[in-house]
C-alpha cells in the first residue's frame, strides 16, 4: 500500500476524476443515498490518498482547524469495497492522525461519522460529542479525538 497526501492544486485531472469517482461509487450509488457530493470543500482540503499497484482504492480528506469544524477534521473516509476487511481502514486513519498532528500541529481531530461505524472510530482515540442525528438519511455521530 503506497500513501500520498495532496493539497487540491497538486492532485492531477485524473487522481481527481479516480477520487470522485470512488466517492460517488460509495457515498451516492452502494449507499443508495443521493446527495451533494460535490460540496466546495475539496479546495481547501489535503487529500490522502492509498493505492495499491497504481490504482486508488482508499482515501480520506484532512483539513486543519477552522476550515470545517472548529478542530482539524476528518472525512470522506473511504475503503474500496473489495478492499474492505483488510484493516486498510485502520491504516488510513492512523496516517490521516499523523498528518494532522505531526505535520500541521493540530490539536483536537473531529469527524462526523456514520453512526454503525463509532466502535471503529471508537479504537483510534475518538469519542462521541453529539447525539445521533440523520444526515442524508443516513444515521451519523460527532466524534472527537482530543489532544493528549
Amino acid at each position: 500500500m503506497e500513501w500520498q497526501i495532496k493539497s487540491f492544486s497538486e492532485l492531477s485531472k485524473k487522481e481527481l476524476y479516480e477520487i470522485l469517482k470512488l466517492r460517488v461509487d460509495v457515498f451516492v450509488v452502494e449507499q443508495e443515498c443521493p446527495y451533494p457530493e460535490l460540496d466546495d470543500k475539496d479546495d481547501m482540503a489535503y487529500h490522502l490518498i492509498g493505492r495499491d499497484n497504481c490504482e486508488i482504492i482508499a482515501y480520506s480528506r484532512l483539513f486543519l482547524p477552522g476550515d470545517y469544524f472548529e478542530e482539524a477534521a476528518i472525512g470522506r473516509v473511504i475503503v474500496k469495497e473489495e478492499y474492505r476487511e483488510q484493516n486498510i481502514g485502520t491504516e488510513m486513519l492512523g496516517e490521516s492522525i499523523k498528518f494532522l498532528i505531526e505535520e500541521k500541529c493540530a490539536k483536537d481531530i473531529k469527524l462526523s461519522a456514520q453512526n454503525h461505524l463509532r466502535n471503529f472510530y471508537g479504537k483510534h482515540g475518538f469519542e462521541p460529542v453529539s447525539d445521533v442525528y440523520l444526515e442524508d438519511g443516513i444515521p451519523h455521530i460527532d466524534m472527537l479525538r482530543r489532544y493528549k
